[in-house]
């Protein structure tokens, strides 16, 4: 019989602001809006809910709402998470200039 594995949880292995930016960077680079929403609501964890929570001016539970795996949150509440997070957001050009 196949052992089982445990469970993986992306939000522990964010252990710094630089680990944060560079995960959030992969996703916004698929520019898949849910997998966008997914990596913000690890992201959010990795750093505390309770902390982003605060950083936004918001309770506990509007940051699961906004977080819960079905929503698509707004461009303000994203970058009002990220700011809560410590990471911003870049323009880059997608093709070269010619």
């Amino acid at each position: 019989m196949a052992e089982r594995l445990a469970d993986l949880d992306l939000a522990d292995m964010l252990q710094s602001d630089e680990a944060i930016a560079v995960f959030l960077t992969d996703a916004f680079d698929t520019g898949d809006a849910r997998h966008i929403s997914t990596a913000l609501g690890i992201a959010a964890r990795a750093a505390g809910l309770d902390h982003v929570a605060s950083g936004m001016g918001v309770s506990l539970e509007d940051v699961r709402r906004s977080l819960d795996g079905n929503s698509n949150p707004t461009l303000e509440t994203t970058l009002a998470i990220m700011k809560a997070l410590g990471v911003g957001m870049a323009a880059v050009p997608l093709r070269s200039a010619s």
